[in-house]
């Protein structure tokens, strides 16, 4: 048998004459072809009920019906199964008729030729494989189909169970921020009823933070540590007397070594309290590191420079104007005389620059050390520390003079405003 038909179903082929069907298998089975002969179509339709066949070939005059009446019905036994017509009695017209209604595939007139006869039987296995190809493949596509309805179904159903937990969370967190917004407003209420000046400066320091916050000098989460540390910054005091707060505010120059200690102190209370409003220890941080210096010499832990967290420097300018007791001009002057000392030279220009608290004329504007640019113009004169002037006033910026600037900054700290022509 040849290799290539070992998997194809047999040839049917039907004819009343001995001698047709004869020749028919022996040409058919000298190319390889499995046959199976039929005499009468009732031998033939119950063959077809029993197995498959690729091909059925079969002659117009039978005993009991025609060629086209049999193939009627084996289209409905075996609708896959490619149907040949090869009789001498039937007019082409009807044949072709046959042939356009899909009751036959071909149509070969006897006595046929070999060639043609071959030709004809191999397109109609050619026919069959394509048909249970497409077959397969349909059915292949449809159990594709179930199943991606099926998994479309449970995609969905996991999609509305992400709907539903995600809106528990929006509204699990939507309850978190009201409940931490009450923690904070609790703290507030708590630290005014013990102390109302507190209170007074806790508001004051929350607003300009905020003001603060707006800008691009901090991250998502600065933003939050910075104003949250605004709120709970002096929460560590109500452990001290109100005598101890009211010489603190009014003579604190009278406090004693003790007093002193409690005082220093209450940045480490205030970062222990605050652990149980905010769970973010960057908080607790920015409290305790609220009264260091930039200098080295504040407390609790005498830390300086950038070692201090960015939060904290800017919250200590920001304390500090609220709370120093000094009129808005007095303050701006002991801040910029304690800018590089006391106080975070970019943060004291963050300050002033967003509090617009310092007035300057129209046309002179205030920036930080990172919105230099070449072209612009000095309003004030640049001098380090002991006075000696690095950049004049009225001097164009160039690429040159902004990094000496900058190496300037980097390595002893830029405490002049930045003023410029705006």
């Amino acid at each position: 048998m040849n290799p290539a038909l070992k998997d194809i179903p047999p040839i049917l082929i039907l004819d009343y004459e001995a001698s047709s069907l004869s020749l028919l298998q022996e040409q058919l089975n000298w190319e390889g072809y499995t046959v199976v002969q039929a005499s009468d179509t009732e031998t033939a339709l119950e063959y077809l009920a029993q197995k498959t066949f690729s091909v059925i070939i079969s002659d117009q005059p039978m005993e009991g019906m025609t060629g086209l009446d049999f193939f009627r019905q084996a289209k409905i036994i075996r609708p896959h199964a490619v149907r040949v017509l090869v009789t001498q009695t039937l007019s082409p017209e009807i044949a072709v008729g046959a042939i356009n209604d899909g009751e036959i595939f071909r149509f070969l007139k006897k006595p046929w030729h070999r060639a043609e006869l071959l030709a004809a039987v191999s397109h109609a296995v050619q026919r069959y494989q394509s048909l249970e190809s497409y077959s397969t493949q349909h059915l292949d596509t449809a159990q594709l189909n179930r199943k991606l309805e099926g998994s479309n179904a449970d995609l969905q159903a996991k999609v509305n169970e992400l709907i539903t937990s995600r809106n528990e969370l929006n509204k699990a967190h939507k309850a978190l921020e009201t409940n931490f917004d009450h923690s904070l407003e609790l703290c507030y209420r708590i630290i005014s009823t013990f102390y109302p000046l507190l209170g007074k400066n806790t508001k004051a320091a929350v607003d300009i933070c905020k003001n603060l916050a707006e800008t691009r000098y901090f991250t998502e989460e600065e933003k939050h540590v910075l104003v949250v540390s605004a709120w709970l910054h002096d929460i560590g005091l109500i452990g001290c007397e109100r005598e101890l707060l009211h010489k603190l505010y009014t003579r604190p120059d009278s406090l004693t070594k003790a007093e002193q200690a409690i005082i220093h102190n209450h940045p480490l209370y205030g970062q222990t309290l605050a652990s149980f409003v905010d769970q973010l220890t960057t908080v607790g941080e920015t409290i305790r590191a609220h009264h260091e210096r930039f200098d080295g010499k504040g407390y609790p832990d005498g830390l300086a420079g950038e070692t201090i967290p960015w939060t904290a420097r800017c919250l200590a300018v920001v304390v500090y104007f609220v709370e120093c007791g000094l009129g808005k001009t007095a303050a701006v002057e002991s801040i910029l005389a304690e800018s590089g000392k006391a106080f975070d030279p970019e943060a004291v220009r963050l300050f002033f620059k967003v509090t617009q608290i310092a007035e300057l004329p129209r046309k002179i504007k205030e920036i930080m050390t990172d919105e230099l640019t070449p072209g612009m113009i000095l309003a004030k004169g640049i001098y380090n520390p002991s006075g000696l002037l690095l950049v004049p006033e009225g001097q164009r910026l160039t690429p040159m003079s902004i990094a000496r600037i900058k190496n300037y900054n980097l390595q002893v700290s830029v405490t002049d405003r930045l003023l410029v022509y705006s």
